[in-house]
């Protein structure tokens, strides 16, 4: 009886030094860190996004402003808002890929509408154009460094399951390599500035 019970100590001893040995709970923390970093991201572009139908209607006020340019913008906030993200999208190469797909194209379109409004100084010189231009900058800012945060805590998550022993950890509690952005390749190139 008493074997029993020094057996069944020392399996519990065993059991809860592999746990930790194993990374178990580094790997716990390295998903909560990831899952944090998304939660930024989101709501940086959720940010964004709120901000889009104020700039439009702001921008509709100006006088023959460009109605293309205005519908790519209210296209691409559409797309963006019917991408379907949960907590599932930082682990699917697929639902990552879409989501800054659409958010790209709504950055894109967003950067077209104030290169034009450069070409309307009565748009320029309202408050109310100012300020949300002013807000969209501080967002796009805030954007990116939500993304580097994501971007970095997603490395550490890899390497962490990765690596031994952590990758035992990894293993035992079904966690795997995650998918991070991937950035837009026609970005790499610099714009053309012509006079």
């Amino acid at each position: 009886m008493k074997l029993d019970k020094i057996a069944a100590q020392a399996a519990l001893l065993a059991v809860l030094f592999s746990g930790t040995a194993c990374g178990f709970n580094e790997v716990i923390q390295r998903d909560e860190e990831v899952k944090a970093a998304w939660a930024e991201v989101e709501s940086q572009y959720k940010r964004r996004a709120d901000l889009v139908p104020n700039l439009v209607n702001t921008v509709k006020g100006a006088a023959n402003f460009e109605q293309e340019t205005l519908e790519k913008v209210v296209q691409a906030r559409s797309k963006v808002g019917s991408v379907q993200i949960d907590g599932s999208t930082i682990d699917d190469p697929a639902k990552l890929q879409a989501f800054e797909q659409a958010q790209g194209e709504l950055s894109s379109a967003l950067s077209r509408l104030l290169v034009v409004s450069e070409r309307y100084p009565e748009l320029k010189a309202t408050e109310a154009f100012r300020d949300l231009q002013v807000q969209l900058e501080g967002t796009e800012n805030r954007i990116t460094v939500a993304r580097r945060r994501f971007i970095d805590s997603v490395a550490v998550y890899n390497t962490t399951v990765q690596t031994f022993p952590s990758m035992i950890g990894a293993k035992m509690r079904g966690k795997a390599v995650r998918p991070t952005f991937t950035g837009n390749p026609a970005d790499a190139n610099a714009p053309e500035v012509k006079f």
